[in-house]
């Protein structure tokens, strides 16, 4: 598709905003909007990451897109509240990182979490009776315990996709895997130390990663705008936008729960507190 007044476009800084935690939604939303960046032809890119991290697929498609992108534009990541394990991921794609000093960042990891309920069903008599193609075809079933070969299946599978973190992290930030394998080891750290550790460049708040970013494409930094490139909203919702804020929380709880249900027994980037 051909944008008009792209001369408008190339003026301004498009921003695009990762926030809560990363799955299916967030990569096809953060997709869709890489490309209008691309067709527009925006000079810079401004991603704001306020995230926990999230599903790693999901997480490794934004960073893919984001790296092909940046042969094109310029990208700066700014890193909010929290951004991450999966959010700082995303953030690998930036070319630039900022970072408030007491951003909450790092948990560097993987995590897997499954269900076991054998007990309880035990309690109220229910048991199941299962027919299964091979041994590990219910693997993380929720009515029994791991066993010991299913453990270390389990476990190669997470240090697999441990070293791919830590492989993009080290070579997005030219460091040694060694290095970067020393404090990713799921600790949390603040930007401050992050920026020690050498995983940001700069601290400062987005207003600051906003006009670094407009010097980077040589825009005046006093006047460049930024087009927030977001899903559109409903009519209804922009009507009662103001009257929302206790049916976004009930929400956002919702959300949360079915991304804990959703993701139950898969591998996962995600910081939990």
């Amino acid at each position: 598709m051909i944008w008009p007044f792209k001369s408008r476009f190339r003026k301004q800084i498009a921003r695009i905003e990762i926030s809560g935690a990363i799955a299916g939604d967030t990569r096809k939303r953060v997709l869709e909007a890489l490309k209008t960046v691309e067709e527009r032809k925006f000079p810079a890119l401004l991603l704001r990451i306020d995230s926990p991290g999230g599903t790693v697929g999901d997480s490794q498609e934004i960073y893919s897109a984001l790296k092909s992108l940046r042969k094109k534009v310029k990208i700066v990541a700014s890193f909010g509240n929290i951004s991450a394990s999966g959010g700082v991921y995303i953030g690998m794609g930036a070319e630039h990182i900022m970072a408030n000093p007491g951003t909450i960042t790092g948990s560097i990891g993987v995590i897997l979490r499954g269900n076991n309920l054998e007990r309880l069903l035990e309690k109220v008599g229910v048991s199941f009776k299962v027919i299964k193609s091979g041994p590990y075809k219910d693997i993380l079933a929720f009515d029994r315990e791991l066993t010991e070969p299913e453990q270390q299946i389990l476990q190669d599978l997470i240090d697999t996709s441990y070293q791919q973190f830590i492989s993009t992290v080290a070579e997005s930030r030219n460091l040694e895997i060694e290095a970067v394998r020393s404090f990713a080891d799921g600790r949390i750290f603040t930007g401050e130390q992050a920026l020690k550790l050498g995983v940001v460049d700069r601290l400062g708040s987005e207003e600051d990663a906003r006009r670094w970013t407009a010097e980077m494409v040589n825009l005046d930094p006093d006047k460049t705008e930024c087009c927030t490139l977001e899903k559109p909203k409903s009519l209804l919702n922009r009507v009662l936008s103001n009257n929302l804020a206790a049916t976004n929380s009930i929400s956002d709880a919702r959300n949360w729960v079915e991304f804990e249900l959703g993701t139950s027994g898969l591998p996962l980037w995600l910081y939990r507190p």
